[in-house]
């Protein structure tokens, strides 16, 4: 009998997480209320005249109390996330760059990768298109925004960056450039930052192209770098189910389960949008060119629901460099479009920028014409691609919106209540978006093997 698979034990972690995570929540919660009534009834001594003047501003005091608390609780799970993922970054940088110096240095020569690069950023501009689109209409069609109706508040959107812990960041060229081009490699590599890694492999896997026999021994050698890569990949990936156990154990402590109904509008469009995204735009995209989508969904479930359960997409790169080439995608496509893809490509998090913009506005009872929602998204369309590398880059490009188009910048906070949960689906949507543009610019190249994968069952663990 086969034994169950990394997927099935990541269904099973997920499964624990919420129970136990209710379990804590709950019990929590019913420690914290004992104590509250305690603590009242001691200041208060029976005073009813007292008790009614103070309880509200008891209550706001041990509100920050009960916050506390049930972060205290938490942090007993999240710690086997935060392992999980540092696990995963150790592996990035070094697997990037030696996957990518190979693949650029066996197409062999610049007109080879800049063709293959022309072709990559047209793909990732149109789907950025279409998914800014998609955003735009759902929120517009279905109004989810407008059930909150809430009152415009005084708050500035710089204090309510600072309330979403969310840095301020400029979007100029300057920026953008000096964020793609290194200032040293050493240090864009400690801090895994993929955009600049890429741009530094390209060059110097061109040059060791260039030098011929000289760079072979660099390219056997980057080639036994990347297979090891792989294998400890293997390794890292045996924990991810106590990663995925803490994530999910940790959100549902602190948030119980109203994180899942307390915005219900919101989460039901907002995924109804990334299905849509996923099953029928990029369905499309692969039955126009031939790639058998729901194969290569086969293919990639592992990393999607990786991604997904721990709403990281850096999470499920590593998996997905290695199950694309199983899938029969080249390997110098794959390591030159799928790093590229999670600076360029972030599908779920580029529907999720207008479609939070317009909800916002919409909660505000702001109307936002056809002309500024157009003016949005040609802005977005180029701003998301300077966004590699920013902590929290989609609540980051939100904010400047905001800020542009004069919406209350505490709607910013209104997303944070449910912005764990609508992370898993925006991560596990760049996963497949980025695995499509693989299939997608290695059918162009006319190096897409479909014999070369194997049938892979897709519900069976």
């Amino acid at each position: 009998m086969k034994k169950p698979g990394l997927i099935f034990w990541i269904f099973i972690a997920v499964l624990l997480g919420v129970l136990v995570g209710f379990i804590a929540n709950q019990t929590e919660s019913q420690k914290v209320a004992k104590a509250d009534k305690e603590y009242i009834a001691f200041i208060c001594h029976g005073n009813k005249t007292l008790e009614k003047a103070t309880l509200h501003d008891l209550n706001s005091v041990l509100k920050q109390e009960r916050s506390g608390l049930k972060n205290a609780m938490a942090s007993r799970f999240s710690w086997l996330s935060d392992l999980f993922l540092r696990l995963i970054k150790m592996i990035i940088a070094p697997l990037v760059f030696s996957v990518l110096v190979v693949g650029v240095s066996k197409v062999g020569d610049f007109g080879s990768v800049s063709r293959i690069g022309l072709k990559t950023l047209l793909y990732f501009t149109f789907a950025t298109l279409l998914a800014l689109t998609l955003g735009l209409t759902i929120v517009n069609v279905f109004e989810p925004g407008v059930t909150m109706n809430i009152e415009k508040p005084e708050v500035t959107v710089k204090e309510a960056q600072l309330a979403a812990g969310v840095k301020t960041t400029t979007n100029d060229a300057k920026s953008i450039i000096s964020h793609i081009v290194p200032e040293s490699i050493v240090g864009v590599m400690a801090n895994n930052e993929i955009l600049p890694i890429v741009v530094f492999a390209i060059f110097f896997g061109i040059a060791t192209a260039a030098v011929g026999k000289s760079g072979e021994i660099v390219i056997h050698f980057f080639e036994s770098i990347s297979t090891i890569m792989f294998k400890v990949t293997n390794f890292v990936m045996k924990f991810a189910p106590l990663g995925v156990f803490g994530a999910i154990t940790a959100v549902v402590t602190v948030q119980g389960l109203e994180v899942l109904s307390g915005y219900g509008m919101l989460i039901l469009y907002f995924f109804s949008a990334l299905l849509f995204f996923v099953f029928v735009i990029l369905f499309s995209i692969c039955t126009l060119l031939k790639i058998p989508f729901f194969k290569l969904l086969r293919y990639i479930r592992e990393p999607v629901m990786l991604a997904f359960s721990t709403a990281s997409s850096e999470a499920a790169m590593p998996k997905s460099i290695e199950v694309l080439e199983r899938f029969g995608c080249s390997n110098r496509v794959v390591s030159f479009v799928l790093p590229l893809g999670y600076s360029f490509n972030l599908d779920g998090s580029i529907v999720y920028m207008t479609f939070a913009t317009v909800f916002i506005a919409q909660a505000y009872g702001i109307h936002m014409t056809i002309g500024e929602q157009v003016k949005m998204l040609l802005i977005l369309l180029v701003t998301s691609k300077g966004m590699a590398g920013v902590p929290r880059a989609s609540l980051v490009v939100i904010a400047g919106m905001l800020d542009m188009f004069k919406i209350p910048g505490q709607g910013l906070l209104l997303l944070l209540g449910v912005d764990q949960l609508l992370d898993m689906g925006r991560s596990a949507t760049n996963v497949v978006g980025n695995a499509v543009a693989t299939a997608v610019v290695s059918k162009w190249e006319g190096e897409l093997q479909e014999e070369k994968g194997a049938e892979v069952p897709l519900f069976v663990p």
